[in-house]
């Protein structure tokens, strides 16, 4: 794309597609690579049992809010404009708090225990390091379509309150002994059960806030930068004119008979000039000149 505010969308597109395929990719084979192995000696929940582990279950929720974003980039590079609903980014935010959780209760609590060779090697080299880590890179400097509400993101505690309710039915009140699970976590065990259970909202929100500042600083340090190609590229430029010649450079180099406007990429030029061409006004002649006779 010649335009350099379309070449910025381009290329975040690019990164987000690679950043949610790779980690995607990982959480398949860290998955099954759990539900193949039958037994393992150092872990009992292991082939159909591994779903009993918020390892695991965050790991799938990563994945699969990550495979929401691929068909938004598929179409934005067929397209030429990218751009992902609020509601997938808030998704990701749930699913990265989760699955970054998971990696600071394997560093910090599992890793000290059982050992750093155990917890980070065979399927948990992928659950417990490469996904959450690539999940957190991904969310916070990939995906910059949406910032992250004060009030969404408190919905990043939905998946552990839910499974910290069931750990606690199926650990404390059931037991192992009457056909629930054991403490594989040690929450109840290992250090005093009301002590994980005072503990582990706050820290969790806490990874959530931490991640939703690194998210929108990542975005508004991306609008800034389109807001400064824009003053430089079309200073002084009418801006109505500029929509059209980038009307005409989608046609021709994107070869797509589906027209998709970029109505947040117009607009975002005209509140980043100054320029006074009203956004509706922008669109339209958008349109015009993307159907126009070649």
């Amino acid at each position: 794309m010649k335009d350099p505010v379309i070449k910025s969308n381009r290329l975040q597109c690019l990164f987000a597609l690679i950043g949610a395929a790779v980690v995607a990719v990982c959480v398949c084979v860290g998955v099954t690579m759990n539900l193949v192995t039958i037994f393992d000696e150092n872990f009992d929940h292991m082939g159909i049992r591994t779903f009993c582990m918020f390892t695991v279950d965050s790991n799938i929720l990563a994945g699969l809010t990550m495979l929401l974003c691929i068909p938004y980039t598929v179409d934005g590079l067929r397209t030429g404009y990218y751009h992902l609903p609020d509601w997938v980014v808030v998704l990701m935010h749930i699913a990265v708090t989760a699955v970054s959780l998971t990696f600071l209760v394997s560093l910090c609590i599992l890793a000290p225990v059982k050992g750093f060779v155990l917890i980070f090697t065979g399927s948990r080299f992928f659950l417990h390091g490469v996904c959450p880590v690539l999940s957190i890179v991904t969310f916070c400097f990939f995906i910059k379509s949406h910032l992250i509400r004060f009030k969404e993101s408190f919905l990043a505690l939905i998946p552990i309150v839910i499974y910290a309710a069931v750990y606690l039915v199926m650990v404390v009140f059931i037991g192992e002994d009457k056909g629930g699970w054991n403490d594989f976590y040690g929450f109840a065990t290992r250090i005093p059960i009301w002590i994980s259970l005072v503990a582990i909202l706050p820290l969790s929100y806490g990874i959530a806030a931490l991640l939703r500042f690194g998210h929108d600083q990542s975005c508004i340090f991306q609008r800034k930068r389109d807001a400064t190609l824009c003053r430089i590229a079309y200073f002084g430029a009418d801006l109505g004119e500029v929509v059209e010649n980038m009307a005409r450079s989608h046609r021709e180099e994107l070869q797509t008979e589906d027209l998709v406007i970029p109505t947040q990429i117009i607009r975002h030029m005209i509140e980043s000039t100054g320029d006074e061409l009203d956004p509706e006004e922008g669109c339209r002649r958008y349109l015009e000149a993307y159907l126009e006779e070649r």
